[in-house]
């Protein structure tokens, strides 16, 4: 069996197309929405609204982790605007293009910048959406649990750490463990680039610890300290590279 897996697609359908090629299967672990590139400052849902200056100011906020100063800053961007349908209207032109990118058969699970409440009018037959849920592929058990938890961000899928926890509790033992955010731990949650620690889950942690599943594959951080390390006797990848690189993570077995 070949799986290929990927996470923080952020608008990247062109590679998305072909990310299931070769494999049995395409799991996702969210972020399909790209709403401000933090690289290339031009692409993004608030640049094409509110242009690139804006853009820049508004990651220069963030990035200095003024976040008060950041949400003050858009709130006037936004004054006078319905804020959310005009992200809703620009999120469902990027679903429209991603989810018709999916292969069959799709694992796929949310990231906290996407929108679950649209998703059921984009997966297509052939893409299981699981959050707190499991799925037998080629004889292992995979768990998923979408979203990521509390922060000053305050992007749209976040959820309290007990909710989150419980959802990784009802998992129960998997094989292959998959979430959008990382376990909590420093080599893991620091983005390298952003120049800081993004958060992670310690109730994730302590179910890899006690349940020692084979794998356990997450996403969240775009350029962390370590892409994997072992927890006990799981291998941790972070496979949320594939806006930049176009490129699956590979598990064979």
């Amino acid at each position: 069996m070949r799986v290929h897996v990927v996470s923080d697609v952020h608008g990247n359908s062109r590679d998305l197309r072909k990310a299931g090629d070769g494999a049995d299967a395409l799991i996702c672990l969210g972020d399909l929405v790209l709403f401000l590139d933090y690289a290339d400052h031009s692409r993004g849902i608030f640049p094409d609204l509110f242009g690139v200056e804006n853009a820049h100011r508004i990651v220069e906020l963030r990035t200095a982790r003024r976040f008060q100063e950041a949400r003050e800053f858009g709130n006037r961007l936004w004054d006078g605007m319905d804020r959310e349908a005009a992200i809703e209207s620009a999120v469902r032109r990027q679903y429209a293009e991603l989810f018709a990118a999916f292969p069959t058969p799709t694992y796929a699970t949310y990231g906290n910048v996407d929108i679950p409440k649209l998703w059921p009018e984009y997966a297509r037959p052939g893409t299981t959406v699981l959050d707190g849920g499991r799925a037998e592929i080629g004889g292992l058990v995979f768990g998923f649990v979408g979203g990521g938890l509390r922060t000053p961000m305050r992007t749209p899928y976040e959820i309290d750490d007990e909710a989150y926890a419980a959802k990784i509790a009802a998992l129960g033992e998997v094989d292959v463990l998959c979430t959008h955010i990382p376990p909590d731990t420093p080599e893991l949650c620091y983005d390298t680039v952003a120049r800081r620690f993004e958060r992670g889950s310690a109730a994730l942690l302590d179910a890899i610890r006690a349940t020692r599943p084979r794998y356990a594959l997450f996403g969240h951080v775009h350029q962390p300290l370590a892409r994997r390390m072992r927890i006990g006797a799981t291998e941790c990848v972070n496979v949320g590279h594939f806006a930049s690189t176009g490129t699956p993570w590979t598990l064979e077995w």
